[in-house]
């Protein structure tokens, strides 16, 4: 890819990896991903040394940039979750040299990704299917992502435009739906106080999950981390196989909750590290019935696809759709 005006840096940076690409705003596909690169965060005082040190090992210069950060954006700063970066985006294009810079919530960019999703990165969950909108057709989604949290977001498409929608909606409280979840609720809150959908959803949220089936059983699991319950579920365990079903089915019901909540009636993308681990049973789990579990709006919710993303970097893909729609809203304008 030859340095010209439409080359930018783009970065998805995480709480222990920061991946960075470059992108060609004018071509087809503007990621290039044989341009990835991954660092651990640990390595760098900053994420501007690390950009740095990511442009001089690929011999690349860029004059914008678009950064997604998992964390919060506050005006011109970002901190990082479970890191002590703390950004400021002026100082950052300062030491870059950059002309722009533009840091985004990591769900921005989950968001935005779906604007470059094509039929290959996505697989289906469920009855209904899915097709990239038509140029200049209007949509409505959401994005879910169980990873260390659970993040939630939205992407709203009018007139040619994405306009992501950045939520906590991972906070919101969770909503038992038989009473097998009624007790994990009643255990999960003589631990916690207020459960949230974040406190089962994500990673964690399946250790709390297998604990408190344990706990039902009259059995202590021990200390365990999410990877000991998905190996002790794929060995057969049939505690461990229980709490990976229910841990789906709350999924699905949270998913479903989303699109109401959000009018999202085009469709939920599925993302976070989970999602591709826990992919086949995924598919053959309760996650389907309870997202369409909906009451009078059950017909509707059978129509709405669901689907997992399998791009390997949505983040960045995410990223890099930023710059090309900042792109459109200021023709002439780098990113």
């Amino acid at each position: 890819m030859s340095p010209s005006a439409d080359l930018i840096l783009v970065a998805d940076i995480g709480g222990t990896n920061a991946r960075f690409a470059l992108a060609d705003r004018s071509a087809t596909t503007p990621l290039d991903q044989g341009s990835i690169d991954e660092y651990p965060v640990a390595q760098f005082a900053s994420l501007a040394d690390a950009a740095a040190h990511y442009l001089q090992q690929r011999g690349a210069s860029a004059t914008s940039g678009v950064f997604a950060v998992a964390g919060r954006v506050d005006g011109d700063e970002a901190r990082i979750t479970n890191h002590p970066w703390v950004i400021s985006r002026a100082r950052t294009a300062e030491q870059l040299g950059f002309g722009q810079l533009h840091l985004i919530n990591d769900f921005v960019a989950q968001a935005m990704s779906i604007a470059l999703l094509g039929v290959d990165d996505v697989v289906q969950v469920g009855g209904a299917g899915w097709q990239p909108a038509a140029e200049g057709e209007s949509r409505n989604y959401c994005v879910l992502g169980p990873g260390t949290g659970l993040g939630v977001g939205g992407l709203v498409v009018r007139d040619g435009r994405n306009y992501p929608l950045a939520t906590e909606g991972g906070h919101a409280s969770f909503a038992p739906n038989s009473l097998e979840q009624i007790r994990i609720l009643e255990i999960l809150s003589a631990q916690f106080g207020r459960v949230s959908n974040e406190r089962l959803v994500c990673g964690p949220g399946l250790v709390n999950i297998h604990r408190a089936i344990c706990e039902i059983a009259g059995t202590d699991p021990g200390l365990l981390q999410p990877a000991d319950v998905s190996a002790r579920a794929a060995d057969g365990d049939a505690l461990a196989s229980r709490a990976v079903e229910v841990f789906l089915e709350i999924f699905g019901a949270v998913a479903g909750d989303a699109v109401l909540v959000q009018g999202a009636w085009d469709g939920v993308f599925l993302t976070g590290g989970l999602v591709p681990r826990l992919l086949q049973q995924l598919q053959h789990s309760g996650f389907r019935q309870r997202f369409e579990s909906k009451g009078r709006f059950a017909a509707t919710m059978s129509q709405i696809p669901s689907m997992a993303i399998i791009h390997p970097c949505p983040g960045l893909l995410g990223a890099a759709a930023y710059a090309l729609d900042m792109q459109r809203a200021t023709p002439g304008v780098s990113a």
